[in-house]
């Protein structure tokens, strides 16, 4: 599945309900294809493509793994664990991705 699908797929999993109040950037670097990142603010998501200039955590990964979370296949702190999976910045944040998106 192209990399542009999957995260489709994570937007269109997206739990308001569960965002509201919140102002969070997860950029996501996918080592073998391109960059993408969500922003999340009040209750909404927008996706956008490349690097955002001021990310609130930054997931690197690659393709295959990122398909794996985001089908339920993987499970993102198990990936991390692995090694398949890294995260800079705000740590906290990453762990909200499950709540957010239902992963």
């Amino acid at each position: 599945m192209p990399v542009a699908q999957i995260f489709e797929k994570l937007k269109d999993n997206f739990n308001a309900d569960a965002a509201a109040g919140l102002d969070l950037v997860f950029q996501f670097n996918i080592e073998d294809a391109d960059n993408y990142y969500l922003v999340v603010k009040d209750g909404t998501c927008e996706l956008g493509a490349g690097d955002h200039d001021d990310p609130s955590v930054t997931l690197i990964m690659s393709s295959e793994t990122l398909q794996g979370i985001v089908n339920g296949e993987t499970d993102g702190m198990q990936a991390f664990m692995a090694g398949q999976l890294r995260a800079e910045g705000d740590m906290m944040l990453a762990m909200k991705l499950g709540e957010l998106f239902g992963m």
